[in-house]
């Protein structure tokens, strides 16, 4: 999945994708340890497409907070 992909994700979407994604990544955790697992790969992939989810729901918890902040700012100026 990529960054662009994940950005355009609502809030609730990106939540259940981050559960689908951890929920990959432990099957094939699972699979690594009791069998032969068929692309090693996926697990770094996985592990990215995590990343990338948790990066966007940190922008956006950083944009929140920042937006009350400047509209605060706004305010000072206005009444100056």
């Amino acid at each position: 999945m990529k960054v662009n992909e994940v950005r355009q994700l609502s809030d609730e979407e990106l939540q259940a994708e981050l559960d689908r994604v951890r929920r990959h990544l432990f099957d094939l955790r699972s699979q690594a340890v009791t069998e032969k697992l068929e692309d090693p790969g996926m697990l770094r992939k996985a592990q990215r497409d995590i990343a990338r989810i948790l990066t966007v729901v940190r922008e956006r918890e950083i944009q929140a907070e920042a937006a009350p902040a400047a509209t605060q700012a706004d305010e000072n100026t206005a009444n100056g």
